[in-house]
């Protein structure tokens, strides 16, 4: 037997990928850090580079990953129970550390109970499985993550049952909701907190407001979700994302421990019920292996960082930050998306342009991420620049110059 026949036909498919302006670049290998020096944030070295990078494209939001609390946190679970938990949780693959996180994220975003996942995106597909059967509706915005447009394709209910309102369109909200059919018991309303590539927000209070109209239609209501995957950490005067910021909380939280608490996996918020089925249902949480007992504690030790003065102090540097570097932007007559979050979107308009941008930022040493035609509309191309609380104004200054200077 031989792969021959498949290879050839996947590199006509990589082929066509690449035709269409849709192939990912070959992936960058970083080899070193390079920890803050002087006025000057940390610096990374690339494979095959001789330049040293600022990132200006992680979701590291509040720079917690290099952080000695979090690196003494893992290494200690480490040695007391190993890199890998060796089963899945249903069969004593749980320790002490899972179940201490979950606590602890249960009460930061203040919900009854918490379940953790690898990421945020099986966090996603596996409430979908949880909360579906043939009487659910699912609604989400029309700008939501991979993630969720995933978990509601496999939430195994009918086409019909789904609706898509247009990004932050209350009005348009309000149609999905008066086409939902008189026979269905439950209606789940699902978005993001924070649109990744835009730094915009769901209005989760007018959402909730909207939701709350059609509440006594439904044998099980109408439930409100969050993916707050960019928010969690970032945002908000306490940083607990969207809903701290909008005053208003969805009844479920989705998130992520793998942007502003800087280490990995994902969870999801709400009553014991809907936590208890998904412990019950979600094959996405079943039969894989869960996090490391280092990821846990190192976790639940970056929530304690963000729950205290120092964490506080991280967020507001984090929004002096990004308020300079939009005030920077406005400065040049550059054009953004308005929004405190620190991803910050330049917009370009052009594809080439937008291509040429990102290799002089890279080749002054500046990480980027640039989306172009046809992976968004032509006319919308966008540099997405993301702020961490490890930059400083002196960072800050340098890629402001940039900009400045790039004809």
């Amino acid at each position: 037997m031989s792969t021959n026949k498949l290879d050839n036909s996947l590199t006509g498919e990589l082929e066509v990928l690449k035709q269409e302006g849709r192939a990912k670049s070959p992936e960058r290998i970083i080899e070193q850090y390079i920890p803050p020096k002087g006025e000057l944030g940390p610096r990374y070295k690339m494979l095959g580079s001789d330049n040293e990078f600022i990132r200006l494209n992680s979701n590291s939001y509040l720079s917690l990953s290099n952080h000695p609390g979090l690196i003494d946190a893992a290494d200690k679970a480490t040695h007391e129970f190993g890199v890998g938990p060796g089963a899945v949780r249903f069969i004593d693959g749980t320790f002490i550390y899972h179940d201490k996180l979950e606590k602890r994220v249960a009460t930061f975003v203040d919900k009854p109970a918490a379940k953790i996942f690898n990421s945020a995106y099986t966090s996603n597909c596996g409430l979908a499985i949880s909360l579906s059967n043939k009487k659910t509706h699912w609604i989400g915005d029309q700008l939501n993550h991979n993630s969720i447009i995933r978990a509601m394709r496999i939430s195994n209910i009918p086409r019909e049952n789904k609706g898509i309102f247009k990004h932050n369109d209350m009005v348009d909200l309000q149609r999905c909701l008066d086409e939902v059919k008189f026979d269905i018991e439950r209606v789940i309303v699902i978005f993001d907190g924070i649109f990744s590539m835009r730094g915009d927000y769901a209005p989760i209070h007018e959402i909730n407001k909207i939701c709350k109209g059609y509440d006594s239609k439904f044998k099980d209501g109408v439930i409100t979700v969050v993916d707050d995957s960019h928010g969690i950490g970032a945002y908000g005067d306490t940083g607990r994302g969207t809903p701290d910021f909008c005053n208003a909380s969805p009844d479920i939280i989705v998130g992520t421990f793998g942007k502003a608490f800087g280490v990995n996996g994902g969870f999801i918020c709400a009553s014991v019920p809907i936590i208890e089925s998904v412990r019950q249902k979600a094959d996405t949480y079943i039969y894989t292996n869960p996090l490391s007992v280092a990821d846990c504690a190192a976790a639940t030790k970056a929530i304690d960082i963000c729950d205290s003065d120092e964490g506080l102090e991280l967020l507001r540097n984090l929004k002096d930050r990004t308020a300079q570097f939009r005030q920077g932007l406005e400065r040049l007559g550059k054009e953004s998306i308005p929004g405190p979050h620190p991803v910050v979107p330049l917009m370009v308009r052009d594809t080439q342009k937008t291509h040429d941008l990102v290799r002089y930022l890279f080749d002054h040493g500046v990480l980027v991420v640039g989306l172009t035609f046809p992976v968004v509309p032509k006319g919308d191309e966008t540099i997405r620049f993301q702020l961490n609380a490890c930059h400083t104004s002196a960072d800050i200054d340098y890629v402001i110059e940039l900009l400045n200077n790039f004809k």
